[in-house]
């Protein structure tokens, strides 16, 4: 079942949907580390069907691996991790608007030492992070124990792999915890 939400070419896959309100601005983050801003508003509505318009122009071997929205004033950070383990905050008023379609900007320079780009979130300080390695590491933290430093940088490490061949897999945002009260508690009437 179901029905068809957007065209894709052979070998694209969707990787992100959000909900806006059509005054957002959109940050597309790719593998090897380069990041475009764009306002919202070159994205024209289409057709189901459609196969959309371009939104950062590739080199080969690149792919996008994150997309976030954002508003006009937003003070967050777009937190960029790497497949050597490590990562970094950096404010999204340092990723000035371009032309959608364009190249886009260094958001985390990709080394030897660093490894591709696997992770691309928008982060508030209070916001925490897990981090899953291919030899079965996770780690637990919170963003504000990263480092908020400028795009053109390598990042600092946030997790030790484990030997040769180990390497960041993923990265995710922690829903935010919300306390409630015990089930069966005796403010809670009989059925």
């Amino acid at each position: 079942g179901g029905i068809i939400a957007l065209g894709l070419e052979s070998g694209d896959r969707l990787i992100s949907v959000q909900l806006t309100d059509g005054q957002r601005e959109i940050l597309l983050g790719t593998r090897q580390g380069l990041t475009i801003r764009f306002k919202e508003e070159e994205v024209r509505s289409m057709g189901r069907t459609a196969y959309g318009v371009k939104g950062i122009t590739l080199e080969e071997g690149n792919e996008v691996i994150g997309m976030e929205t954002i508003t006009p004033d937003s003070t967050t950070s777009i937190l960029t991790v790497t497949e050597g383990g490590y990562g970094k905050r950096t404010p999204v008023g340092e990723y000035r608007i371009q032309g959608r379609g364009g190249k886009g900007i260094i958001s985390v320079k990709t080394t030897e030492r660093n490894g591709l780009a696997v992770g691309f979130l928008q982060v508030r300080d209070d916001d925490q992070i897990m981090l899953m390695a291919a030899q079965g590491k996770v780690l637990r933290c919170k963003v504000d124990d990263i480092r908020e430093i400028g795009r053109n940088t390598q990042g600092v490490r946030i997790l030790d792999l484990d030997g040769e061949g180990d390497r960041v897999v993923g990265v995710a945002r922690l829903a935010e915890v919300v306390e409630r009260e015990d089930v069966g508690s005796e403010d809670t009437p009989e059925a």
